[in-house]
């Protein structure tokens, strides 16, 4: 129980936390006097006033299929799980200079076709704004801009144009007026995002958030800034390369697996039309230790070039790096090659690259792990044409993967020929135009290579 004193003025019942002969309220003498006050007795006379809220049975709910706004970018569409949704909140990250006041100005024009949008900048002027806009092509017919930091006067702008669509860039440089902290400071954007968020769901206009993040890849701001929003979406791009890889990290209304491809050009974001295909460019000559393989991303088939490369280690200790891959699964393979076919690689250094900068998780890719090292551990190309896919265990077996058939077709479609994949997959001997091989276990491997 939280007891404490209190010093009451019985003049004008102005209390002090200690006492003094004049009142500071109405400057009285000699008025203040001790009083015990029980903060909990208190709490619990204002809870009996408190109303309650109004209960909800859900049996008497109808459902209501969620609209979405369709963005017209397949790309994009993917990732939202199908679009916009009427009263979505979204956040959209990236590193400084990535392009996420370009993308966030594409979404708002395509969403201008279908109604009014409203595009709020703390960091840009209305001119600059408008020659971005010009410059990637954007329709201004009715997009609507608001130069302004102020969450409240914004939230008051938009509750009366109720727009599709409420772009904010940035939420670090919006503020609220109840708080008197700086702009960026982390109550600030708890609390600006909270504003948005009420706006969102009362008035069903989606908001998009544009956010930067720190040196260390984070959102910049407080962890639950990420659990206020209901879609995450963060921009990612390879240093050398011109495409850009669009990923939801949280999304309560889709899949968090898709991933979108878009290609910067100097009038904005493009999609890429055959995605599956810039993971393969300069895959013309057939070289030791290089292996296509085909991955999942959510609904998403891709083929990849693994490489690998094997060499005598100059260290005491042999090196194992990778780039796009787990590291951790390539000392595990590593091992299970060296015991299995009595390769000696304890004193050979692995050097494992997935080409075209895509980051894989996928256990389809531990066949054309092992099936690279070994073709370069041996100098000896795989056929060309051919396509391996399958997951290693630790005995050495083979074992099927998911979605088989999917990754197949895609691979058809790019010119494979030829297929090595698990020998309990429940294939014939050919799928589609693709030749099947079953093999067992890494033994087979190595005497497919040596064909």
């Amino acid at each position: 129980m939280a007891i404490k004193s209190l010093y009451v003025c019985s003049n004008c019942d102005a209390q002090s936390p200690k006492w003094s002969g004049r009142c500071l309220e109405c400057g009285a003498w000699g008025t203040l006097s001790e009083e015990i006050k029980d903060s909990q007795s208190q709490a619990k006379e204002i809870t009996k006033n408190i109303s309650g809220a109004d209960v909800t049975d859900l049996r008497e709910l109808k459902n209501q299929n969620n609209q979405r706004l369709k963005i017209n970018w397949p790309e994009v569409d993917r990732v939202l799980g199908g679009g916009l949704l009427t009263d979505s909140f979204i956040l959209l990250s990236g590193e400084p200079g990535i392009g996420k006041s370009t993308l966030a100005a594409q979404i708002a024009s395509q969403v201008s076709k279908q109604g009014m949008v409203l595009y709020v900048s703390g960091e840009e002027s209305a001119s600059q704004v408008k020659n971005r806009l010009d410059r990637i092509n954007c329709s201004l017919e009715n997009l609507r801009f608001i130069s302004e930091t102020s969450v409240e006067k914004i939230v008051a702008s938009a509750s009366k144009i109720k727009p599709k669509l409420l772009v904010v860039d940035s939420v670090q440089t919006v503020y609220s007026s109840f708080l008197s902290t700086e702009p960026g400071n982390i109550s600030q954007i708890r609390a600006s995002a909270v504003k948005f968020l009420e706006l969102a769901k009362s008035n069903e206009i989606s908001v998009l958030l544009i956010g930067h993040i720190t040196k260390d890849g984070q959102v910049a701001g407080p962890k639950s800034l990420e659990h206020i929003v209901d879609t995450v979406l963060s921009i990612e791009h390879e240093a050398g390369s011109h495409y850009s890889l669009l990923r939801a990290s949280k999304n309560r209304f889709g899949s968090v697996n898709e991933l979108g491809v878009l290609e910067m050009t100097g009038t904005g974001f493009k999609e890429v039309i055959d995605p599956g295909a810039i993971f393969l460019a300069g895959q013309e000559d057939n070289l030791p230790g290089s292996v296509i393989t085909g991955v999942l991303e959510g609904s998403r088939p891709f083929l990849v070039n693994i490489q690998a490369l094997v060499s005598q280690t100059i260290f005491g200790y042999p090196q194992r790096k990778t780039s796009g891959l787990d590291v951790n699964r390539l000392q595990v393979l590593s091992a299970v090659i060296s015991k299995r076919l009595k390769l000696d690689l304890v004193s050979k250094d692995i050097i494992l690259n997935a080409v075209g900068g895509l980051k894989i998780n996928d256990p389809a890719i531990d066949l054309a792990v092992c099936g690279a090292i070994i073709s370069s551990f041996l100098n000896k190309s795989f056929p060309l044409n051919t396509i391996l896919m399958a997951e290693v265990g630790l005995g050495g077996e083979i074992r099927p993967v998911f979605r088989l058939e999917q990754r197949l077709n895609e691979a058809e479609k790019l010119g494979f020929k030829k297929a090595v994949v698990a020998s309990k997959e429940k294939l014939k001997g050919k799928a589609g135009g693709i030749k099947v091989e079953k093999i067992n276990d890494l033994k087979d491997l190595m005497n497919y290579l040596k064909k």
